[in-house]
């Protein structure tokens, strides 16, 4: 049934696609981030719907009369130029089989990427992909932070086999960047039901990402609640809020949670961590003896799956190149983000863009801090916030530059010589 489902959904949205191409990036980002087709049993699990999808995008991109033009600005040209030299380090991979296969998925990410910056036009449309991406993330958040209540916290809560959020680590890292966003609609938001609905999910995708029992997430969770405290424009009522869920949530967490969380401390006790440590040295290795790195899962010449971090894999796999571009590439959105605050907080028409903005810096930091513990450099997330922030801020520096064209005054008329009579 589910297989069913999913295969009608899909295969009905590509006439509507090719008829607007803007809800193939809404289909696209629905299979990419709550994979409902990794939660069938049947046919539906190796089918290729993203793959019809961004062929279907793209023809009614090409067909279809809307602007065609990415925004060039500095995050855009330092994506593409780490598109490109992921592209170059390939060809020099120590594992060339394994890598072509990784380079194609990061290349259909970016594409898509790239795709989603010529649609993100109107504030619709960034407010209808913030929309699709809670509900998807979402979806495990409320049915992972309801089984943690339920279980008592003793059980990890896990995504959708195979898939970028497959394991719990993976999945409290997605759920992390979520929140915000979460509380961006909740901001946003007139209706009442709606918005006490969207406090609900805020508070069970926070037990959720708690019963991940995942200590990078717990890690993201201090750094991202700093940084929420900062960034939110009622900081009260978060407090508040806080003060009555965190001690809730934490004291209803089993011993084994907290044995788990224990070993952030004692890390010289615990195997995990230990590994981790390992693959970074590895990966430093890799990364000073080899200035385009060792390509796509380079590790894997060590026996290492995965070298949990965002930043020891790009530097293990395109060097220190690759490295800078990857960091300047966060710094950028988080400076451009910063802009939009700043501009935005003077017209009160834009505050839907300040609290964007500052929601998706939230959500950057989230994924910079749980990302040092885990090997997720190239989920589509942190590209979705790149194009969230880019779009936003041309939708505002657009409106201002209107502005200021209204306020400027009608220059005079030239002085037209009357003939001489």
């Amino acid at each position: 049934m589910r297989d069913l489902f999913v295969t009608v959904v899909v295969f009905g949205s590509l006439p509507l696609i090719l008829w607007r191409p803007f809800y193939g990036i809404i289909m696209w980002t629905w299979l990419g981030y709550m994979n409902p087709h990794r939660m069938a049993w049947g046919f539906s699990t190796t089918m290729p719907f993203a793959m019809m999808v961004a062929v279907a995008t793209l023809v009614g991109l090409l067909l279809s009369k809307e602007s065609k033009k990415i925004p060039w600005t500095r995050e855009t040209v330092v994506l593409l130029l780490f598109t490109l030299w992921m592209c170059v380090t390939t060809a020099f991979a120590f594992v060339p089989d394994v890598a072509v296969l990784q380079l194609e998925k990061v290349l259909k990410i970016q594409f898509m990427t790239f795709v989603s910056l010529m649609l993100l036009t109107q504030r619709d449309r960034i407010h209808a992909i913030v929309w699709t991406v809670c509900l998807s993330l979402g979806f495990f958040g409320i049915k992972g932070g309801i089984f943690t209540i339920l279980t008592g916290g003793g059980h990890h809560v896990m995504g959708p086999y195979g898939s970028f959020i497959g394991g719990n680590n993976e999945l409290g890292l997605a759920l992390l960047m979520t929140i915000p966003l979460m509380r961006y609609l909740q901001l946003e938001e007139k209706r009442h039901w709606l918005k006490l609905g969207l406090t609900g999910a805020i508070v069970l995708t926070l037990a959720a990402v708690l019963g991940t029992q995942s200590r990078g997430a717990l890690v993201g969770l201090v750094v991202m609640g700093a940084i929420f405290l900062w960034k939110s424009p009622r900081r009260l009522t978060f407090i508040l809020l806080m003060a009555l869920v965190v001690p809730l949530v934490l004291g209803f967490m089993p011993e084994s949670w907290w044995a788990r969380m224990d070993t952030i401390s004692n890390y010289e006790e615990d195997k995990s961590a230990m590994g981790r440590i390992q693959a970074w040295t590895f990966a430093w290795q890799i990364g000073t003896t080899h200035f385009m790195g060792g390509g796509f899962e380079a590790l894997t010449v060590s026996g290492m799956r995965d070298v949990h971090s965002i930043y020891f894999e790009v530097l293990s796999e395109h060097g220190f190149l690759g490295l800078s571009l990857f960091l300047m590439l966060l710094a950028f959105t988080w400076l451009r983000a910063g802009w939009i605050i700043r501009h935005a907080s003077k017209h009160p028409e834009l505050k839907w863009a300040e609290n964007l903005a500052r929601m998706l810096q939230v959500s950057g930091v989230a994924y910079c801090a749980s990302g040092a513990f885990l090997g997720m450099a190239y989920f589509d997330f942190i590209y979705m916030l790149v194009a969230l922030t880019v779009a936003t801020w041309c939708l505002v520096s657009q409106h201002i530059a209107g502005l200021a064209t209204e306020r400027k005054p009608i220059s005079s008329l030239p002085l037209i010589r009357m003939a001489r009579s």
